[in-house]
């Protein structure tokens, strides 16, 4: 199913991330999405907040993962932007990860779909019309 969501400020992004973690589940991915600057960091942070992560989150652009397990469930968060191959993201075990005790948020998904898991839930966000407005396709019953 999918859904048109806007957003229309930083509030409304904070309520939609916590919305999306309080509904997580042990297991779930939530592929994101969308060019530079369309939010997707910002998501992963309000989804951690949800989670009732304590770490500072930040982009792992040059860890690629970073795991975080000060909330009610882990918190692995992905950003694919520097990955060069499918296979690059089976090195790294990502398979553990999708299958394991936590959720996890994959940045740039669209450069590894081959490697996603079918059931991710995926949120293509696109810039508004308003400097902080953004439009997300979340495909996925919420």
């Amino acid at each position: 199913m999918a859904r048109k969501i806007y957003i229309k400020n930083e509030k409304e992004t904070r309520e939609f991330g916590i919305s999306l973690a309080e509904k997580a589940r042990a297991g779930d991915v939530i592929a994101l999405i969308g060019e530079l600057g369309t939010g997707k960091t910002a998501l992963t942070k309000y989804i951690a907040e949800g989670l009732g992560v304590s770490e500072d989150v930040t982009s792992p652009t040059f860890t690629i993962i970073k795991e975080y397990r000060s909330g009610r469930l882990p918190l692995y968060h992905f950003d694919a932007y520097r990955i060069s191959s499918e296979e690059e993201m089976h090195e790294l075990g990502c398979e553990e990860y999708f299958n394991g005790s936590g959720v996890c948020v994959v940045e740039w998904a669209d450069k590894i779909a081959g490697v996603m898991p079918a059931e991710s839930l995926v949120i293509r966000m696109h810039y508004g019309s308003g400097e902080f407005e953004r439009a997300y396709d979340a495909y996925f019953d919420i």
